[in-house]
């Protein structure tokens, strides 16, 4: 023991390596997982355990994991022995989960990096017992859909976070601009374990299924070495955890709906709002006493605020208002962080070839176009364009290095010689020359697009058309 945590060997957590067997083919699947009779521990009706536990939902959870791929947990087993793993532990998997007997593995802890310099702890679960949370979560899912609210849009199936932006602004259009910016603290760290199994119980009759969520949720965490206890929280990174953060959230969710509110929540981000600032500011004391008196949760008072729409940040979007009513922007902290991005992808730092950053700016650039396209956003579009293709003409004078490379490169995109000479000789910095006429008129607009790179204007305006 040191502090509270309890220094463990590698081996007590690792999984044996077994290779693949030589009939083993691509498409196999373990459909076997209850091939041998009903999987049921009492006669008659089959309780939830046994649709988990039947051979089209393992099977379905397997190809998911499978699909999704990721490191391993605390056992260091990936993905491609998983197959061989479960064919050869099988049935000691299906009689431990039938008895109650199956002990989850801790997750392995991992942080990433945020935007405030701290870091958000991921728990990583062995890729078993990732099998087994996607098949709990795959029956469980339809049947709390039908409980939760029609205002809930993250981690669930058909919905996400354009119809969370969508509906703020229907809101806002209905004379609804004032919001209690609800800011819950480390969520998922704090989650009553005992509160969250209560609510559970509620709707899950079959014992076996309960008591298999709790274990996922106290199997503790290895960290540096060291295993960690568990008794409050959902590890973020767990298959099961965006759905038990819902079912829980789904009790703040009914409370704002008894009490006739509008909200729109978003996973643990939550927007309630209100026709006047006074009437905000009274929502925000109640329904703070609510959520810590009986869901046993934490309200951030430093981040929960009460505010005009136009004041606040929700799922990166920003909203203002003109004589058509309440638009949607980019919020400037958005931007920020996009541009930090763009200047990661074209620094000569990383080491990386042209091809590489080429295909990684389209990626980025198409994805972060996708995702905030519900803004008004074309003239930021241009500006940032002109400020990108600033960042590349830079990079390519960097790249040119010589003054006999740059001097042979100028004349080669038609700038003459004497001019040429004149500029491959200067002593302007980088960031200085890129704005230069020289290199605008050399390394034009239209030459950086043939050469392949892709701009935010050019891929805006296409799903626009799309759209």
């Amino acid at each position: 023991m040191n502090g509270g945590k309890q220094k463990t060997g590698q081996d007590t957590c690792q999984r044996k390596d077994r290779a693949e067997p030589e009939g083993y083919i691509g498409g196999q699947t373990f459909l076997w997982m209850a091939e041998k009779g009903n999987t049921n521990t009492t006669e008659g009706t089959p309780k939830l355990l046994d649709y988990i536990l039947s051979p089209t939902n393992l099977n379905k959870a397997y190809k998911q994991v499978k699909r999704n791929d990721g490191s391993g947990g605390v056992d260091k087993m990936g993905t491609k022995l998983l197959l061989p793993y479960l064919q050869t532990h099988r049935e000691e998997l299906l009689i431990a989960l039938q008895e109650g007997h199956y002990k989850p593995q801790p997750v392995r802890r991992v942080e990433i990096p945020k935007e405030n310099g701290r870091h958000r702890q991921l728990g990583i679960p062995t890729v078993v017992d990732r099998v087994i949370q996607q098949a709990v979560a795959q029956q469980l899912t339809p049947i709390y859909e039908r409980q939760f609210s029609q205002f809930s849009y993250g981690f669930r199936p058909g919905r996400n976070a354009h119809q969370a932006i969508l509906q703020c602004q229907k809101n806002a259009n209905e004379g609804f601009r004032y919001v209690v910016d609800m800011d819950l603290e480390k969520f998922f760290d704090t989650v009553n374990q005992n509160k969250l199994i209560e609510v559970l119980s509620r709707t899950i009759y079959d014992g076996r299924v309960v008591s298999l969520i709790h274990k996922y949720l106290r199997a503790g965490v290895m960290a540096n070495g060291y295993y960690e206890e568990t008794p409050m929280g959902v590890p973020q990174g767990g298959n099961l955890s965006p759905l038990l953060s819902n079912i829980m959230l789904n009790e703040l969710d009914n409370e704002l709906a008894k009490r006739g509110h509008r909200f729109v929540r978003y996973a643990d981000d939550c927007m309630i709002f209100c026709r006047s600032r006074r009437a905000a500011g009274r929502v925000l004391a109640s329904i703070t006493k609510f959520i810590e008196e009986e869901l046993y949760l934490r309200v951030n008072r430093e981040k929960t605020v009460v505010s005009h729409i136009k004041g606040v940040k929700f799922l990166g979007y920003g909203f203002y208002f003109n004589k058509n009513g309440c638009g949607i922007r980019i919020h400037g902290n958005s931007v920020e962080k996009m541009k930090a991005k763009i200047r990661e992808l074209t620094s000569r730092s990383n080491g990386w070839g042209n091809d590489r950053r080429k295909e990684a700016l389209r990626q980025y650039i198409t994805g972060w176009i996708n995702y905030f396209r519900l803004a008004d956003m074309k003239g930021l579009m241009e500006k940032t364009d002109e400020w990108f293709r600033r960042r590349l003409r830079s990079l390519t004078w960097k790249q040119w290095k010589r003054t006999k490379t740059k001097l042979r490169n100028l004349i080669k995109l038609g700038i003459p010689k004497p001019k040429a000479w004149e500029f491959a000789n200067t002593r302007k910095g980088y960031w200085s020359t890129a704005k230069s006429p020289i290199l605008q008129r050399s390394i034009t607009n239209d030459r950086l697009k043939i050469s392949g790179y892709i701009f935010f204007t050019d891929c805006y305006n296409r799903i626009r058309c799309v759209n």
